[in-house]
């Protein structure tokens, strides 16, 4: 499994074939992917038939289209059974990938499927870049309708908290980098507020963006919703998103997950907007996606509109993220739930 090796060490895979295999193999794995590897065209017929079904370190167990065929996801299986997810979102100039740095996680907040069924392992480098290979491989060699033929963004959004897998997801982001040459300005890191994490992150050498999951604007709420706020407050989280921006000079977003009748209050506006502000920050609304566990219920969209309205109102650039994938349990966690109930069947375009 080639991704489970570092970029530098591949010659280990092709002992006694000539060094400019290693580069050949490199390009295929991290410059212009493929799907599988009789398509590594410049590779002798011995060394692509060895890679046969050790490419990728997992298995397609399901794979979903939605959003008119512009809205892909999958549910990776690796060898040991842990279960990966991974969503592609397509519009008209970008093409979106949303990955998981672990299978599950151990952070509890309280509207999360991916919390809500647990943690089972920290995810490898190599299986974190996996995921935005095969979906670069997807692009180029199957596409999406009206979708360009390459990933322009990608979001640490999916299954787990990166910052809590730190060293595994610096190493994805180097070969992201440095070895698949992608725009450190596109990607972002998204964490709950995991504030050690923040500021090793701000010190390293690529401008990657910064997302702040927040969700609630005081510690009281906050505290309920996403139980790290007890060892990390809003305080110590604020302080630490403001150096970020201050060392990176990149704009960091905060992301609010709208829950009817907690997170929506005008009271939340008005703290979560003056956040805002002292953070330049721009914020994300979303609906709650509900999920297996999940006992509220989304915001409105009326709702929403207006609670977009107030932010605005008070200086705050607002945006309501447009909701893809429901009908293909789009929300991080809710595949593999649902995968692992028993008589589900579940295939291509969710047949």
């Amino acid at each position: 499994m080639p991704y489970l090796h570092t970029p530098e060490n591949l010659g280990d895979l092709l002992v006694g074939e000539p060094s400019y295999r290693v580069d050949q193999l490199r390009d295929w794995l991290y410059r212009t992917p493929v799907i599988s590897p009789q398509d590594m065209t410049n590779l002798p017929a011995p060394v692509r038939e060895a890679l046969e079904g050790r490419l990728w370190p997992f298995e397609i167990e399901v794979e979903q289209s939605a959003d008119s065929g512009t809205t892909r996801k999958w549910l990776f299986r690796c060898p040991d059974g842990a279960a990966v997810e991974t969503v592609l979102m397509g519009y008209p100039r970008r093409a979106t990938l949303c990955i998981s740095s672990q299978a599950g996680c151990a952070l509890g907040c309280t509207f999360c499927a991916t919390g809500q069924f647990g943690f089972e392992r920290n995810l490898d480098a190599g299986e974190i870049v996996a995921q935005v290979a095969y979906a670069q491989a997807y692009l180029r060699q199957i596409g999406m309708p009206g979708v360009p033929d390459h990933l322009t963004n990608i979001v640490f959004m999916g299954m787990g908290e990166p910052l809590a897998n730190y060293d595994r997801v610096r190493e994805a982001l180097r070969r992201m980098i440095e070895v698949m040459g992608i725009s450190a300005r596109s990607i972002t890191v998204s964490t709950v507020g995991l504030v050690p994490g923040i500021r090793r992150l701000a010190a390293e050498p690529w401008p990657v963006s910064l997302a702040v999951s927040l969700h609630a604007a005081d510690d009281e709420l906050r505290d309920k919703l996403i139980p790290i706020n007890r060892r990390y407050p809003l305080a110590d989280l604020e302080a630490a998103a403001a150096e970020y921006f201050q060392e990176k000079h990149r704009r960091v977003s905060i992301e609010w997950t709208m829950i009817d009748g907690v997170n929506d209050t005008d009271d939340q506006v008005v703290k979560l907007a003056a956040i805002a502000t002292r953070l330049r920050a721009h914020v994300n609304l979303i609906a709650l996606n509900p999920t297996p566990l999940t006992r509220e219920s989304a915001t409105s969209e009326k709702r929403i509109k207006e609670f977009a309205r107030q932010l605005r109102r008070r200086g705050v650039n607002t945006t309501i993220r447009d909701t893809r994938g429901r009908d293909i349990d789009a929300a991080c966690g809710q595949l593999r739930a649902l995968a692992g109930r028993p008589g589900l069947k579940v295939g291509l375009n969710g047949r």
